[in-house]
């Protein structure tokens, strides 16, 4: 319900944004803006930055970047923040994953562009820093600088992919994010294929550790670069609420609209297809991403060849590797929303019989 001049309103508030964010970050690290990506660590674990003038930096502009003034340069005002030490830290993981990202696309064969996703994954490593970097990240952030020219709004595009996402990448020395997704991968496949799961669990994978990859970087390895993109779309159009972005969005944003939208219901149609059928179940419960479905329908159709050829979870692997770039989007989603309804029928019908 907005405006164009209310959205090119905040797409400027946004872009000076990331423009301070960008130039706190450079600050702190030089590298950061100069259109140079890192590879190397630049910092000791604790905390000294190292004066080795070995090669550390990549880049279109000069190949012989030495370390040594850096560090000169990065301590001049005294010790770090734990913080700053913290980030910094993260900054050449950030690095040897740019160097790996797509590199089949002729997009990232410049380097100007393979520095614009390093200073993106570094800017946001900076404002969430209790993620900071995690391995996967740069699969969902390139898409958006491939599709949107100006850099800060593809930041601030990955930056509300993540408020969606971050949850996967938080982890413990005992939990991964993801694992959630993982177990509910897990109690869906049992529903809708028993005789699936008791095979992955006789093989010891029960945990459903293969697709984590699949659910991590929302299938971006299993199709091809056109097809994972395409099936974002429809995901997030199936999923679609519109809520979402009052959301997402700052609250001085939207207060207004906020306070003059409450106690109104919204018509379903404006609901995505897979967020209505989730309003018709009446359950306290939190409804399952679409995701999960997703990669359910994947290991469905795969079903037979798993079940007579794989013997060990190297096969489970195996298997699910030779998928990738054959997939078909549509036919995902279809079969995805076929197993959302199966499953909660079944779960519907298992409460009424011990309610009974």
């Amino acid at each position: 319900m907005s405006t164009f001049d209310e959205r090119k309103q905040i797409r400027q508030h946004r872009r000076e944004q990331y423009v301070r964010l960008k130039n706190e970050c450079s600050k702190m690290f030089p590298v950061v803006g100069s259109g140079k990506y890192i590879t190397a660590p630049v910092i000791t674990e604790d905390g000294q930055p190292i004066r080795n003038p070995v090669v550390a930096l990549e880049t279109n502009l000069d190949a012989n970047a030495n370390r040594t003034e850096m560090a000169k340069e990065l301590t001049s005002n005294g010790p770090l923040d734990m913080k700053v030490v913290q980030w910094m830290h993260t900054l050449h993981q950030i690095g040897l994953y740019v160097k790996r990202t797509d590199r089949t696309l002729l997009f990232y064969n410049k380097p100007e562009n393979l520095s614009k996703l390093q200073d993106i994954l570094s800017v946001y490593a900076w404002i969430d820093i209790d993620v900071g970097y995690c391995q996967g990240m740069s699969d969902l952030c390139s898409p958006m600088i491939i599709l949107l020219e100006n850099e800060a709004d593809a930041f601030w595009c990955f930056e509300r992919l993540m408020r969606r996402l971050r949850g996967n990448f938080q982890c413990t020395e005992t939990f991964v994010g993801v694992q959630t997704q993982l177990s509910n991968l897990a109690t869906v496949t049992q529903v809708i294929d028993p005789k699936l799961h008791q095979h992955l669990e006789t093989l010891g994978g029960g945990n459903y550790l293969f697709a984590f990859r699949m659910l991590i970087v929302l299938f971006r390895r299993e199709f091809s670069f056109c097809d994972s993109l395409y099936l974002w779309e429809m995901m997030w159009a199936l999923e679609y609420d519109p809520d979402l972005f009052s959301l997402y969005e700052e609250l001085e944003l939207n207060m207004e609209k906020a306070e003059g939208s409450k106690g109104k219901s919204k018509p379903t149609q404006k609901y995505g297809k897979y967020e209505r059928e989730n309003m018709k179940i009446k359950s306290v419960d939190a409804p399952l991403p679409i995701s999960v479905f997703l990669v359910a329908s994947v290991l469905k159709d795969k079903s037979s060849v798993l079940l007579h050829q794989a013997r060990g979870l190297d096969d489970v692997v195996k298997i699910l590797n030779d998928m990738t770039g054959n997939l078909d989007a549509k036919k995902a989603c279809t079969g995805a929303l076929k197993l959302h309804k199966k499953y909660v029928k079944a779960k519907t019908h298992c409460n009424s019989k011990s309610m009974g």
